[in-house]
């Protein structure tokens, strides 16, 4: 698991697709994303977003329900790319 806290841009981006998600409430680490709203279209869009935002490349192994389930899940896969230096 990673201790690197995700930056603000991600939390942005992240809400952005969670409709469901009050302005107000805290985006907890462990907070489910399709019980706020994120949907397979949206995921696929999320996706795209953030690989371009990070210079990442989300392998195809990565791609699984597990990694979109949490905040902090798909932080973990954004954040190890970043330091193994996995850029696209």
């Amino acid at each position: 698991m990673t201790t690197t806290p995700w930056p603000g841009q991600f939390e942005t981006m992240l809400r952005s697709y969670l409709p469901l998600l009050r302005p107000d409430k805290l985006l907890d680490a462990e907070l489910s994303l399709t019980d706020h709203g994120l949907d397979s279209l949206a995921t696929v869009s999320l996706l795209l977003d953030l690989e371009d935002a990070f210079g990442v490349t989300v392998p195809d192994d990565r791609l699984t329900m597990t990694t979109f389930a949490t905040p902090q899940e798909l932080w973990n896969v954004i954040d190890e790319l970043l330091m193994t230096g996995s850029a696209s």
